[in-house]
C-alpha cells in the first residue's frame, strides 16, 4: 500500500516537472498557454457633426507646471496618520489664435486703386488648455495611514489635479509672450497673403484711427 503510494507521489511530481519544462520551452520560443487575450467590441467613431471655424491659430505654447498639495483630512492628526501630500507633473499646450470673423467691414479698407490695404485685427485669444495625459503623472506621494486604506479601498481620482495644472497653465499663458507672438504670426500670414495679390497692407491698433 505504501509503495503504491509512493509510487503515485513520483508519478504526480515527474509529470509537474514535466509540464514545468514544457511551459518553459513554450515561453523560451514566445507562446505561452496563460497569455491574456483582448477582445474590442468597441463600435467605429460616429461623426456627429462639422463645424466651421474662422480662427486662425497662430502660437502654441507647451506648458509644465509640478503642483505640491497637501491635504489634511484631520487637522488635529499628525500626517502620519491622516494626510498627504502630493507632487504631481503636469504637461500640455495652449493656443493662441486670432477670430478673423470678428473683422468688421471698418476694419478692413482697401484702397481706390486696390493696391494697398489697411487691416484692425481683433487681439489674439487663448485656448483652454489642453493637458497631456501621457505626460502628466503623479511624481511623488506621502500618505498616512487612513489615507492608504482609502486608496485601498478606492481609487484616487487625479481630476483635482488636472483641473488646478489648467488654472496654472492659463494663467502662465496669459502672462507670456504668447498672444504677442500670435499678433505677429497672424500679420506674418495676412502680409503674404495681401502680397501674392500684389497689394501691400498696413496693419492699424486700436490707438490708430
Amino acid at each position: 500500500m505504501i509503495v503504491k503510494l509512493f509510487k503515485r507521489i513520483a508519478f504526480v511530481v515527474v509529470g509537474a516537472l514535466v509540464a514545468l519544462a514544457v511551459l518553459g520551452a513554450a515561453n523560451t520560443f514566445g507562446f505561452s498557454p496563460f497569455q491574456s487575450r483582448q477582445t474590442d467590441r468597441s463600435q467605429p467613431a460616429l461623426l456627429t457633426s462639422i463645424k466651421d471655424i474662422s480662427q486662425y491659430h497662430a502660437a502654441v505654447g507647451n506648458f509644465q507646471v509640478v503642483l505640491d498639495r497637501e491635504d489634511d483630512d484631520i487637522a488635529w492628526m499628525p500626517d502620519i496618520i491622516a494626510g498627504r501630500r502630493t507632487l504631481f507633473v503636469a504637461a500640455g499646450t495652449v493656443n493662441a489664435y486670432v477670430d478673423l470673423s470678428g473683422l468688421a467691414e471698418k476694419d478692413l479698407k482697401l484702397s481706390a486703386d486696390g493696391k494697398s490695404a489697411t487691416v484692425r485685427l481683433p487681439e489674439p485669444q487663448l485656448d483652454k488648455p489642453n493637458l497631456d495625459h501621457d505626460r502628466s503623472y503623479v511624481f511623488m506621494q506621502d500618505r498616512g495611514v487612513l489615507d492608504r486604506i482609502a486608496d485601498a479601498i478606492e481609487t484616487p481620482q487625479q481630476a483635482q489635479f488636472y483641473r488646478l495644472a489648467e488654472t496654472k497653465m492659463t494663467a502662465a499663458a496669459e502672462e507670456s509672450e504668447l498672444q504677442k507672438r500670435a499678433a505677429e504670426n497672424t500679420k506674418a500670414m495676412l502680409t503674404g497673403m495681401f502680397g501674392s495679390l500684389g497689394i501691400q497692407v498696413t496693419f492699424l491698433d486700436d490707438a490708430s484711427g
